[in-house]
């Protein structure tokens, strides 16, 4: 442990997760608690993670923030939120008697830096990742231990699906005081190894609609949203979770799409409607099911957040002959060496009769690229001095 002269320096990554049962609507704004339960697939993090490091000393007159290189607002609700909840549950381990573990004087402020590998605000759980590893980081420069899901979720709901990795379940709880709103893992990241994971980009650009107005809206107008969250998810909840602990695909793929398609059908029965998807997704859509028709069975699956952008999952063994058909149907304008991105994936022929039942015209360049990947761990502490993004002075190491 460092002296009390010495500044703290920690540096922690987390990981994206994608949500199969998705979670849409508050049940109180402030607290974070979502009107239904939820359920989630967590990405590996060699492809998606957040990067965060907190740094604490006594010559530190403010707290500071650096998001993706720029200094933001620290004053954000939700970041309070988070540095708060931390600050108390150190406090309250110190005098509970564990003061001479606890690093430094908790009046000390802190500076944070964190940076996403992805892009940010575009449907991609950024947000998630993002808190996660603000919480997990905090709470090792402030010495508190134990289940991070409340100080996650302040900042953002999903974040504290961002806490384990392979499957995690978050449940939605009862409690006013929202201590049983909680996440924990349905099954651990490598009980499913032939799962695949591939993020199709369409646009990386800032939704139009934030997911915190969208559920606002949702919540106030949507007569559909109340019913998917007291009549719909609970089931779906129990059935996703046998098909994931039983390694059934077919289960997984159907449910995992109707609810996407529900999900979005909620948000279109909001008033004024909300339409996080694109033309390009709904040809990701009708791809992803002429594929499933061509072979008899759900050979893949989409799902889409609040973006445009489809997360599709399938098995190894699907993943080049499907990573063909988007080629065939999404040509890259020029991007062609760099198209596909991540997991190394062989080229695979499409037979005629598949291209037939395709049935698409291209759009050349409506896909960005793709990310392969598969189910990852959760957040990470990394020890080696050169990851660190700040200096011990604080302030944010020049690039190299």
């Amino acid at each position: 442990m460092a002296s009390d002269k010495s500044p703290v320096v920690v540096t922690c990554t987390a990981p994206v997760n994608i949500a199969v049962i998705k979670y849409w609507g508050k049940r109180d704004e402030e607290l974070i608690l979502p009107i239904n339960s939820s359920l989630s697939v967590t990405l590996h993090q060699d492809q998606l993670k957040t990067t965060t490091t907190a740094v604490i000393s006594k010559d530190f007159t403010e707290d500071r923030i650096w998001l993706n290189g720029r200094e933001e607002d620290v004053g954000q609700p939700r970041l309070q939120a988070c540095l708060r909840e931390i600050r108390r549950l150190a406090r309250k381990r110190r005098s509970a008697g564990d003061g001479d573990s606890l690093p430094l004087s908790l009046g000390y402020k802190v500076h944070v830096a964190s940076v996403n590998n992805f892009p940010t605000a575009a449907g991609l759980a950024s947000s998630a990742a993002g808190y996660a590893c603000l919480a997990y980081t905090l709470a090792r420069v402030y010495g508190v231990e134990g289940d991070l899901s409340e100080v996650a979720r302040r900042g953002s709901g999903s974040a504290c699906r961002s806490l384990y990795g392979g499957f995690v379940e978050w449940q939605m709880g009862e409690r006013a005081d929202g201590k049983d709103s909680v996440a924990r893992q349905v099954a651990p990241e490598l009980h499913w190894p032939q799962l695949r994971v591939l993020v199709l980009v369409v646009s990386a650009e800032r939704k139009l609609t934030g997911s915190t107005l969208g559920m606002q809206a949702s919540v106030d107008t949507s007569a559909l949203l109340k019913f998917r969250a007291e009549s719909v998810v609970p089931a779906r909840m129990q059935e996703m979770t046998r098909c994931i602990q039983a390694r059934d695909f077919q289960g997984f793929a159907r449910l995992t799409m109707q609810d996407s398609n529900q999900f979005h059908a909620t948000c279109l029965d909001t008033f004024p409607p909300i339409s996080y998807l694109n033309d390009t997704s709904r040809r990701i859509i009708r791809l992803v099911h002429s594929f499933n028709a061509h072979h008899g069975q759900a050979k893949v699956a989409y799902t889409f957040d609040a973006g445009p952008n489809a997360v599709i999952f399938t098995l190894e063994d699907t993943v080049a002959e499907f990573v063909a058909a988007v080629r065939h149907s999404f040509p890259p304008k020029e991007n062609g060496d760099t198209f596909l991105k991540g997991l190394p994936v062989p080229p695979a022929p499409l037979s005629d009769e598949l291209k037939a039942a395709l049935a698409m015209e291209p759009t050349p360049g409506a896909v960005q690229y793709i990310l392969a990947t598969q189910v990852g761990p959760g957040p990470q502490v990394l020890e080696e001095p050169h990851v660190h993004l700040l200096g011990p002075d604080g302030l944010p190491k020049p690039a190299a």
